[in-house]
């Protein structure tokens, strides 16, 4: 499927939170009206265009006959865009900076919590969370700002290095517990930051 324009996704996710809702599909006239378009001929492009590219479908001389095409897949809930802060050890901490990477596009209703402001996503490299089905190439969701629980995964800064692991306390003092034999657990000896709290994973099929 070749990709649509910035604008053509905006009416393309416009037409399916329509659908979404079991309403019937959105008229030219409707879309036009929705975008500000001074004429429906702006709108007709669109859709157009979203049909030759393989994103909708529609029944010739019918209105309202617009639906997803079936490469799409079900009708999906409410979209967010998440942004994605680079990688994250899931092993030894690494001394590095978080680069961005763009955004991961989520469904809301699949990963069972309402993002906010401060929810982003970070990158998984290693094996040390193994234990807790944390994988090599997942990407973890993660909230910003709340206090951890014990036992709770958390990406966290210690003595300057980044790393994914479980929060745990010991004798009343923090420390980062590793979910696989291979790797030590980790005691701060200067500082324990933590920088988001896990919320949801996200794994992608193998190519």
């Amino acid at each position: 499927m070749i990709e649509p324009t910035k604008r053509q996704w905006k009416v393309f996710e416009f037409v399916r939170e329509t659908l979404s809702k079991g309403q019937s599909a959105p008229t030219i006239r409707e879309i036009a009206e929705t975008f500000g378009y001074r004429s429906k001929r702006a709108a007709e492009c669109h859709i157009e265009a979203l049909i030759r590219k393989g994103w909708l479908v529609s029944d010739p001389g019918k209105a309202r006959s617009l639906r997803l095409a079936e490469a799409v897949g079900p009708v999906r809930g409410r979209l967010a865009d998440i942004p994605l802060h680079g990688a994250i050890p899931a092993g030894f901490g690494r001394e590095r900076e978080q680069e961005a990477e763009g955004c991961v596009t989520v469904d809301v209703d699949s990963i069972g919590f309402k993002p906010t402001r401060n929810t982003f996503a970070l990158r998984v490299v290693g094996d040390s969370m193994i234990g807790k089905h944390i994988l090599d190439g997942d990407i973890v969701l993660l909230d910003h700002g709340p206090e951890p629980r014990p036992g709770q995964v958390v990406a966290a800064l210690i003595d300057r290095k980044s790393t994914l692991k479980t929060f745990v306390l010991k004798n009343g003092r923090p420390h980062l517990k590793s979910e696989n034999p291979k790797y030590p657990d980790l005691l701060p000896s200067e500082e324990l930051m933590i920088q988001g709290v896990m919320r949801a994973l996200i794994r992608r099929a193998p190519p």
